[in-house]
């Protein structure tokens, strides 16, 4: 007990860490509530083909806050970890290495060879990951991690799909998707919000001849010129307004009423008006002859289309199927099918021989040359707008009609949203606002992918078409009479069965990662092969976490397929994190090397730094937060610096007068103040973590060490230094000890080693071996006293504006005052204040103090209206509400609530309405806050200054004494080189100034030391153990 060891922040806590490792803490932790009431967890699983960056630690920090709260609370909560190992990512690497572009090169280089390779990067960093997760101080299970690429995962994402296609829940189809050319697949929509960009594209506006009238010509607008080549219609708003009109050289043109002055700089006649539906039907010349003759009948016509808008362009839209999700459905609802001249590498195909192998945005500028010169170019301009890019590759995306297996969600959706009502979200503007409109607007999931390195899709396609779905390795088995020891493409493409006379292959796709992340509650316990039980117990989990990218992905697909299952939310309460931006607000970027490395600031100031730092910020609010350094570096020296200090106070003096908890009760002020905050803490702490709002939680806490150690330390300090062993100085250490030992429980699921630290310094032989081993404090009301909380707080108050006056008038706190004012019309708040006058004339450094009820002498009292509580109730009313504050009284609520009266109509007004403003009047030396103003007399007589000049002795003697190493025990002497006031100064005060520095001896002699300026005096100042 009370051990004062010197090491650093980051060596104290590699010495707990290498404690709880040595003996087992975390499994302990967990294994013994292994009766208790179950607290599931679910952990999204990251790719570990990277490192951990700060967004990782951030989610992992709340993902390790609420488990150690809810197993000190007395929860059995198991901690599993997973990987993430299919996808794109992985897949990208790969082809990177190699140098493979497309999919006939991956498919020349052997699928095999490919997923091969892909394996054995997979898990490149799981020992980097471990370290740096346990390093942070976060508790999770590595022995039974789930893998999304063990056979057993992925027979269980076979078994979901297998239930969706029950359902029927699951068809093939054509949709427009967003699609990486570069990595030769379609993303999902969530995906693609992942990357948008502002970039410069190309506008321009083509001539398109009607066939009936081929003087007449529609204005046609579009911003893909690489999609005219593949034109099929041109849609226009049924019920928006139309021009035709002829320009100064006799053109006739069509275009939307509203956008003539767009165009049409000078007068042009109009020479008809007419709704958009009147050109339904009509016929165009084709821009380019590609698909003239394969085109279906009714291709290269004017169709309807609500969203067409009259904001931009010409009110005329070009339309091509295949490329543009609105043009798709448009074109189907007028029976024109889609063509689609570009390959998976996003070039043109053979179907547009001259443009064959160009890659489609190449294309653009030689398609505006072509149609310039074709005298069908009307207006060309570049438009700056967000634009999508790959979230892997980082490069444009296209749109793109894919062949593809679709969840039919919108089928579902009035279920998931109901799933919804189910989930408690922080921040709470979520479940309604991004996630729940994200659902509203819900479309279905495209969950295939044209790849190799995932789970393949277990759908068998007869020549015929006839579909068998496969939910089990034994039915594979069973079908294909072969053993499948692994799911992966190149393990299972090869099967086939008959049936019926009728052979069947294996589909080519494999699934979206995010539907094996989806089916992760599920598929981590191989449900429903086996761990049935276990599965259901911890289904939905009571809590998950992770960043505001994951409303549109993770959090998303696990709802999808929970409420398609089972009806079910998967999870009941979920915490949403904001994004982590480099310091000077753009993203964090490896290539730029805009961030310090995580490892290198871990090693600098210590995990726990880092956790309070992000854990005391708005990202734990959803809120983007700009990683700042000395951020790290200013939680560390503000609240961890002072929360280590604190303890080490108490080690020292309780070794230097050897002593051992013993129960005293406090009978003080102060003791039963700080004793009552800290019951607070533990009723905010409950209260915020109970509701998973963790700010709710963590600012209380930072709070509380700013009173310990600022106030209540502070105050005490005398009282442990005392020579004589009295009742005062052991009720001193009692409470502190109490305070440390109760805060270390308290703050452990925060900053969980230097909560270790204290614990285990100041733990009994009988007491629980770790601090995450002993229960969380329980709230006793017997101990708390808000009449004393409210006092002292008023107390602080008045001795903060103070201490602001002071500064802001250049008066040192060490320098005593004659009197300080108190002024406040609140009886009560005069009494509190008298209640702790001997504390206020101490903190203040006043001679004396008076008060006042009257305020009319040092500030001017307004009374204005409260909009944010009036405006729901007044409404329309407001302004005569507003009129009515000018005639009322500071004063007027002091009776309680009134009624306005707004000509003849009666209107009530409470406390909560109004607001009272305090200003202090010119010339006096006040501040004001509140309810409390605080008035300085700053006149100073001599019998002040030598007392201040005292005061400044002391200080600089005991800062040479702490410079220059000396024990706060030691006694010395004191020897000063100085003048002659500084001299009487000691005459005056010598008991005060010895007794405060521990001087057996003070000598007036030639010395050699420390020069000082003693307000304005000047000193030499030397210093010997006595």
């Amino acid at each position: 007990m009370f051990e004062n060891r010197k090491e650093s922040f980051p060596e104290r806590e590699e010495r707990i860490q290498a404690l709880w490792e040595k003996e087992k803490v975390f499994l302990k932790s967990v294994k013994e509530r292994e009766n208790a009431p179950l607290f599931a967890t679910y952990d999204g699983p990251p790719f570990a083909t990277g490192l951990p960056h700060y967004g990782h630690l951030l989610a992992g920090t709340i993902k390790d806050v609420v488990p150690r709260y809810k197993t000190m609370k007395g929860y059995y909560v198991p901690r599993r970890f997973g990987w993430d190992c299919h996808g794109l990512p992985v897949e990208n690497e790969i082809v990177q290495t190699h140098e493979l572009s497309g999919a006939a090169e991956i498919e020349q280089f052997g699928i095999a060879a490919f997923n091969e390779e892909c394996r054995s990067i997979v898990l490149r960093y799981t020992e980097q990951w471990k370290s740096t997760v346990n390093r942070m101080g976060r508790w999770v299970d590595f022995d039974r991690t789930y893998k999304t690429m063990d056979p057993t995962f992925m027979e269980s994402v076979w078994w979901v799909f297998g239930q969706l296609w029950k359902q029927g829940l699951v068809y093939e189809g054509f949709k427009v998707m967003p699609f990486s050319a570069e990595l030769g697949t379609p993303l999902s929509n969530f995906e693609a919000n992942l990357n948008y960009r502002d970039v410069d594209d190309p506008s321009i506006i083509v001539i398109f001849p009607l066939e009936e009238d081929p003087q007449t010509s529609l204005l046609v607008w579009t911003t893909t010129p690489w999609t005219l080549p593949s034109n099929l219609a041109v849609m226009v708003g049924g019920e928006l307004d139309y021009v035709k009109v002829r320009d100064k050289e006799g053109k006739l043109y069509v275009l939307g009423k509203a956008r003539l002055e767009a165009y049409f700089k000078e007068e042009v006649e109009i020479l008809e008006t007419f709704k958009g539906k009147k050109l339904q039907g009509k016929r165009y010349k084709p821009l380019f002859n590609y698909f003239v003759e394969k085109a279906s009948p009714k291709a290269f016509t004017i169709i309807l289309e609500d969203s067409v808008g009259e904001d931009e362009g010409t009110g005329l839209v070009h339309c091509a199927p295949a490329f543009g999700e609105v043009d798709f459905f448009a074109c189907a609802n007028a029976e024109i099918e889609l063509v689609c001249p570009v390959d998976q590498n996003g070039k043109f195909t053979a179907e547009v021989p001259d443009l064959e192998g160009v890659y489609v945005k190449d294309a653009d500028k030689s398609l505006i040359k072509r149609i310039k010169e074709m005298g069908r170019l009307f207006h060309q301009a570049t438009i700056r707008h967000r634009y999508p890019f790959c979230w892997r590759s980082d490069t444009p995306l296209i749109y793109k009609a894919v062949h593809t297996w679709f969840v039919a969600v919108e089928k579902i959706k009035d279920k998931i949203l109901a799933s919804n009502e189910h989930i408690h979200w922080v921040p709470g503007h979520l479940k309604y606002g991004r996630f729940g409109k994200w659902l509203e607007n819900a479309r279905d999931w495209a969950i295939s992918r044209n790849r190799y390195w995932g789970t393949p899709i277990p759908i068998w396609r007869s020549q015929e078409g006839d579909l068998i779905v496969i939910d089990s390795v034994k039915e594979l088995e069973k079908r294909t009479g072969k053993k499948v020891k692994d799911l992966h493409r190149h393990f299972i493409d090869s099967l086939t069965f008959e049936e019926k006379g009728k052979v069947y292959m294996r589909v080519p796709e494999v699934f979206d990662c995010w539907f094996e992340s989806g089916s992760m509650p599920y598929a981590q316990n191989h449900f429903p092969f086996e761990n049935e039980k276990e599965t259901q117990e911890a289904f939905p989990a009571d809590f998950i976490a992770e960043g505001l990218d994951q409303t549109r992905c993770w959090f998303y697909t696990l709802n999808i397929l929970s409420t398609a299952l089972f009806e079910k939310p998967a999870f009941k309460n979920v915490i949403v994190n904001g994004i982590i931006l480099a310091e000077d607000g753009t993203k964090m970027s490896k290539r730029l090397k805009n961030y310090p490395e995580p490892e290198v600031v871990i090693n600098k100031y210590g995990a726990d730094a880092i956790r309070l730092y992000l854990l005391h910020s708005p990202a734990v609010q959803a809120d983007d937060l700009r990683f700042c350094e000395k951020g790290v570096e200013l939680v560390l020296r503000q609240f961890l610096i002072p929360l280590w200090n604190s303890y080490v106070f108490l080690s020292t003096y309780a070794t230097i007068y050897q002593w051992k908890p013993d129960g005293a009760k406090p009978q003080t002020d102060i003791d039963r103040w700080i004793l009552s905050l800290l019951q607070k803490l533990v009723q905010d702490v409950e209260r915020g973590m109970d509701g998973y709002v963790l700010s709710e939680a963590v600012d209380p806490f930072v709070s509380f060490i700013e009173q310990l150690t600022n106030w209540y330390i502070r105050r005490c300090r005398s009282r442990f230094w005392a020579d004589e062993d009295t009742e005062d100085r052991k009720e001193a250490f009692q409470t502190l000890y109490t305070v440390l030992i109760e805060l270390s429980k308290v703050a452990a699921p925060f900053v969980p080693f230097i909560s270790d630290a204290i614990y285990q310094d100041l733990r009994k032989g009988s007491d629980p071996l770790s601090v995450h081993l002993c229960d969380f404090p329980t709230y006793n009301g017997t101990l708390r006293d808000e009449i004393l909380e409210k006092e002292m707080a008023f107390v602080q108050t008045a001795v903060s504006m103070g201490h602001a006056l002071r500064k802001e008038h250049k008066l040192k706190v060490r320098q005593p005052l004659a009197k300080a004012h108190l002024i406040s019309a609140d009886e009560n708040v005069i009494q509190l204040l008298k209640g702790q006058e001997s504390l206020i004339l101490e903190e203040l450094n006043v001679k004396a103090i008076a008060y006042h009820r009257e305020e009319k002498g040092f500030v001017e009292v307004s009374i204005k209206p409260n909009f944010r509580t009036l405006g729901r109730r007044a409404g329309p009313l407001m302004k005569k509400v507003q009129a009515a504050f000018l005639n009322l009284s500071p004063h007027a609520l002091d009776q309680g609530p009134i009624e306005l009266d707004l000509d003849g109509e009666k209107f009530p007004i409470t406390e909560e309405d109004v607001l009272i403003e305090r200003t202090v009047k010119e010339g006096i030396v006040a501040s004001t806050e509140g309810v409390i103003t605080i008035a300085l007399d700053t006149t100073l007589n001599d019998e002040l200054l030598m007392e201040g000049l005292a005061r400044e002795i002391v200080n600089k003697v005991n800062t040479q004494r702490r410079n220059e190493g000396f024990e706060v025990t030691d006694r010395i002497i004191l020897r000063l080189d100085t003048t002659p006031r500084v001299k009487k100064c000691f005459q005056e005060h010598e008991m005060y100034i010895v007794g405060e520095v521990l001087a057996k001896e003070v000598l007036f002699e030639k010395t050699e030391g420390t020069e000082w300026d003693l307000n304005g005096e000047k000193a030499i100042i030397s210093l010997k153990k006595h």
